[in-house]
């Protein structure tokens, strides 16, 4: 009984060492960089209509956060989920994906 209660602990942790699950993910482009160390992002979704077999587009903002600053209005940006960092910021700036060719 008792090597089974170790093999058991043991493996308990085992899982917590391994890395999280994947965390989710979304791609848009950054509407207002205003902000100190936030961002605001606009993703676009397209789905199907269950009944009439239309495309819908979707748009939703997102606080995200940017730690360097490095984004800019106009950049497309890759965010990542991360734990609530404010009122409204629950995501985080993975990478810059493409630059803006806007000059400011």
């Amino acid at each position: 009984m008792a090597n089974e209660t170790a093999s058991q602990s043991a493996g308990a942790v085992e899982q917590g060492s391994r890395a999280r699950g994947t965390r989710q993910e979304l791609v848009g482009v950054v509407t207002s960089a205003k902000m100190a160390k936030t961002i605001v992002v606009k993703v676009r979704r397209t789905t199907g209509h269950p009944l009439y077999h239309r495309v819908i587009r979707s748009v939703k903002k997102y606080y995200a956060h940017d730690e360097t600053g490095e984004a800019r209005v106009g950049d497309t940006v890759r965010l990542v989920s991360t734990r609530p960092l404010s009122k409204l910021k629950r995501w985080r700036l993975k990478e810059v994906l493409a630059r803006s060719t806007r000059v400011a």
